[in-house]
């Protein structure tokens, strides 16, 4: 049995874009198909749900063949089925040339039902056409499948108890307009294969549902300060300025109409200067020292593993402290290990260093609050502690947004742009860790996962992880004492380009 052009997955891709799809089945071996950390994780998380959700559809036979032996796959399937196998986990099928994997075949007394495990917390429109493609193939293959579910996972679910840890929807009546489509699209993408790549425009299916891993064939880069930069503009207005002609906030007319972040953008980009706010000092005087500086680092599990935490549930498992004293910075630095319960010592570790701040700054607050409110709750004797500390929690990111712009912040207040704008030097190109989903991901590793790494590796990673973190609280720091000499300083007239 020769391997099939379509698969399941392929089939996503063709009616996504149809050279997404020419791409991925004549250049299988394209760089921008090499998964990256990032990607593999995802990847990584999405098998262990699968592999969990199985016992909760008990009894049942694993294929367990490489997705490469197709034949193999299929005739163990076969077999499966012929020896009255009550479920099957990664069954196997090929019809109408497209080969797809069932997570799991579960039998019933009126025919099979179709169960589709998805990592998510509900069903979303991208499943409809997934599950349809199986049902499909399925069907032709000449089983009775009258029925088709999503098994995704329950927000409302609360370890220790497990026990609902999947919610099981029903989806056969929103598969019908597919089912209807599928058979005609089959062998359209199939005759588009068999010619030269086919043209087709940019829009928004080059990241609707899914990125697009060929996106940068298609899309030029952009000038600086393209109009999609443009604070809170919209793809459809950003889209039809393009179609004016207008590609760059330089080209807006006069008098165009945006919120005030937006407006500061405009008028930084013009003058090639930082505007600044009068309202800047006032906003900063509000704020009263000494001052603590804190950030998190989180774990979001989709199976939770510590008390009353639901998936996905966004667990501190790191804090980086910086805390003004009359000597300068000092700095508090807290990162769990192994895969213990991280809340009762980060509790600890967070009143500690933040005993003797008046006002705790963050940036985008209500994250810290959210971590501090989650710990509190799993700690009860921190908690009036923490509670208290939350009080004193001020967020930097509205004062920056609603007073600064710098042409270099590329239309985001994100303190990764933020911070080399305005404290040169000050960034994270210089860290192996660069953003905080890298963050998540490595801390997710190295608690649950640390013997794949070996113990070099493992201290490499908790040096870069600490690195990372400080840096945060560092930065927040540095960015305070910027704010402050900027409100101090001379009026955004009279800075001059940057």
């Amino acid at each position: 049995m020769a391997s099939p052009r379509l698969s399941k997955s392929r089939l996503m891709a063709g009616i996504q874009c149809p050279k997404q799809l020419w791409w991925r089945v004549h250049e299988p071996a394209a760089p921008e198909l090499v998964p990256d950390e990032a990607q593999e994780h995802v990847f990584a998380r999405g098998r262990r749900v699968g592999e969990v959700a199985r016992s909760y559809v008990p009894g049942g036979v694993l294929i367990d063949l490489p997705h490469t032996e197709t034949a193999a796959r299929v005739a163990a399937t076969a077999k499966a089925l012929a020896d009255g196998a009550p479920a099957l986990y990664e069954a196997s099928f090929l019809e109408d040339g497209v080969f797809v994997s069932v997570d799991i075949l579960e039998r019933r007394r009126g025919g099979f039902v179709l169960v589709e495990v998805k990592s998510t917390t509900s069903v979303k429109q991208e499943h409809y056409p997934d599950v349809a493609i199986q049902l499909h193939v399925l069907r032709q293959a000449g089983l009775d499948v009258p029925r088709a579910e999503v098994m995704h996972l329950n927000r409302e679910c609360r370890h220790p108890d497990l026990s609902t840890l999947f919610v099981r929807a029903p989806v056969t009546t929103q598969l019908r307009p597919w089912l209807r489509e599928i058979p005609a699209r089959i062998p359209e993408l199939e005759r588009m294969l068999a010619g030269s790549v086919p043209a087709v425009g940019t829009g928004a299916h080059c990241t609707t549902p899914y990125d697009c891993p060929f996106h940068d064939r298609c899309w030029p880069p952009l000038p600086p300060h393209h109009v999609s930069t443009l604070y809170r503009l919209g793809s459809a207005r950003s889209e039809a300025l393009v179609a004016q002609g207008i590609e760059t906030l330089l080209r807006l007319p006069v008098g165009f109409e945006a919120a005030g972040p937006a407006q500061r953008q405009i008028r930084s980009v013009r003058s090639g200067a930082i505007v600044v706010e009068p309202g800047l000092r006032r906003a900063l005087t509000r704020l009263k020292p000494p001052f603590a500086y804190l950030d998190f680092e989180t774990v979001g599990l989709p199976i939770p593993v510590w008390p009353g935490c639901a998936p996905y549930d966004a667990v501190p498992v790191q804090m980086s402290c910086h805390v003004e004293t009359g000597n300068g910075l000092v700095h508090h630095a807290w990162l769990a290990e192994g895969p213990g319960d991280p809340r009762p010592a980060i509790a600890a570790a967070l009143v500690e260093a933040c005993a003797g701040a008046r006002t705790i700054l963050a940036y985008n607050a209500s994250f810290e609050r959210r971590c501090i409110a989650l710990v509190a709750g799993a700690v009860p004797e921190q908690a009036a502690a923490l509670r208290a500390l939350d009080d004193r929690i001020h967020d930097l990111l509205p004062v920056v947004r609603d007073h600064v712009y710098h042409p270099a912040f590329g239309g985001s207040f994100s303190l990764k742009s933020v911070l080399p704008a305005l404290v040169p030097g000050l960034g994270y190109d210089d860290l192996e860790i660069q953003e905080g989903g890298a963050a998540s991901d490595a801390l997710e590793v190295l608690l649950f996962d640390a013997d794949s790494l070996g113990a070099e590796r493992q201290a490499a990673l908790r040096a870069d992880l600490l690195r990372y973190c400080e840096r945060d609280t560092l930065g927040l720091a540095r960015l305070h004492t910027r704010l402050r000499e900027i409100a101090a300083g001379p009026t955004a007239s009279k800075l001059g380009p940057t």
